[in-house]
């Protein structure tokens, strides 16, 4: 089939490799426009653009699905369209013009996690279990008829940005088998069964270490926030990032929620249940360390209480 693609982070680059690699043509990939990055803000292409452009496809780059977009995609004809994380919702006439309409790769089992950030939710609710869903793009969101599905058991230390390259490389398969299968007249969709929960795009706040919390639901926004946007607290009046952290060791002593100390040679942390280790870190202003080399470096090294 002639493909139009859409997809704008690293986690939609899979996705964008196999179906190259198919006997599928893609006409035109759309990614975001190029965007400011680090501290020089430099105009910086996605990684999706990248990919495409590596591999010489006609590239629509568009941050709105509008009108112009709308018109370059119909011009093409495409049988179908396909989008993986771009970052922008697809109406008509936009959600009509190739003649299957567009299907959706997912990373979450449906109905649950629709919207922007189904792993990161995935994490910080502690589900066991996740995995990725192909299904047809209707203008509701999210909520299409699924065409196939892959699920996962989700590992106990794994962060959003190990889940999301996992669920890449999986759900890039599970893209192209539909879109094979759809190519051949025998892709069957379903309905979606059950009560849908909704993963809202993640901001600052959510990436807030909520101390007063059980162990494992701070582990879990910790690793659910991890690398984007990063999980913070506020020690010694300045920001702190955690970039990684565990259960501590059964002996170590319980500390009221928030309360920071040295134990033996590695920094823990309370919480409403037992005590963490904080294991990486990154003070405002510098880059990355272990936790002890912090702590060793501030001014005060009695016990502190984060907020």
């Amino acid at each position: 089939m002639r493909l139009v693609f859409a997809g704008t982070p690293a986690p939609a680059v899979p996705s964008l490799r196999r179906l190259a690699a198919s006997h599928h043509e893609i006409a035109a990939v759309i990614t975001r426009a190029d965007a400011p990055l680090g501290r020089k803000r430099v105009l910086t292409p996605s990684p999706v653009a990248t990919e495409a452009e590596e591999r010489g496809f006609e590239i629509i780059r568009a941050d709105r699905l509008d009108a112009g977009v709308t018109e370059q995609v119909t011009a093409l004809a495409p049988d179908l369209g396909v989008i993986v994380a771009y970052g922008g919702l697809v109406r008509e006439p936009l959600l009509s013009a190739p003649a299957h309409g567009w299907i959706n790769l997912h990373f979450s089992l449906l109905p649950r996690w629709r919207g922007a950030a189904p792993v990161q939710h995935a994490l910080i609710a502690g589900d066991q279990r996740t995995g990725a869903s192909v299904f047809q793009l209707v203008p509701e969101l999210d909520a299409g008829d699924v065409f196939g599905e892959v699920a996962i058991d989700i590992p106990s230390d794994a962060t959003a940005g190990d889940l999301l390259g996992t669920l890449a490389a999986d759900g890039a398969d599970l893209l192209v088998d539909v879109v094979d299968r759809i190519a051949q007249g025998t892709a069957i969709a379903r309905p979606q069964h059950g009560e849908p929960t909704y993963a809202s795009k993640l901001g600052d706040e959510d990436a807030r270490i909520r101390w007063p919390e059980p162990a494992e639901a701070v582990l879990g926004r910790i690793r659910g926030v991890t690398p984007e946007p990063g999980a913070h607290t506020s020690v010694d009046g300045g920001r702190l990032k955690v970039l990684a952290a565990r259960r501590a060791d059964p002996d170590a002593p319980a500390l009221p929620p928030g309360a920071l100390a040295l134990h033996g040679r590695e920094v823990i942390a309370g919480t409403a249940s037992a005590a963490i280790l904080l294991e990486t870190v990154q003070p405002a202003g510098k880059g990355p360390m272990r936790a002890a080399d912090w702590w060793r470096g501030r001014r005060d090294t009695d016990a502190v209480v984060a907020a």
